[in-house]
């Protein structure tokens, strides 16, 4: 997984919510119900994201799966384990 993507993914996500927080908390109303302005400008930053930011999180989300993928090596269990220190305490005498 390329750190860079996250990264680049990350930024764009903030910035698709935090500029429409600020334009609507240019608004006097939006000054007042702050809250109202976060609601509104997180759903705008959803949509956005939805809209604009596919290859970037396709990028993402690839790299996760792969990095994920990678890692599925087989871990013996604690029966496995303690059996093959028998064995190998067996195999001393």
């Amino acid at each position: 997984m390329n750190i860079r993507s996250v990264v680049v993914y990350s930024v764009l996500r903030l910035l698709a919510f935090l500029v429409p927080f600020g334009v609507l908390m240019i608004f006097p109303v939006f000054q007042q119900l702050w809250w109202l302005a976060a609601l509104f400008a997180a759903l705008i930053g959803l949509s956005l994201s939805i809209l604009l930011l596919r290859r970037p999180l396709e990028e993402v989300s690839t790299g996760l799966y792969e990095r994920r993928q990678g890692k599925r090596v087989r871990r013996p269990s604690g029966r496995e384990l303690d059996a093959e220190a028998e064995d190998a305490v067996t195999r001393e005498d």
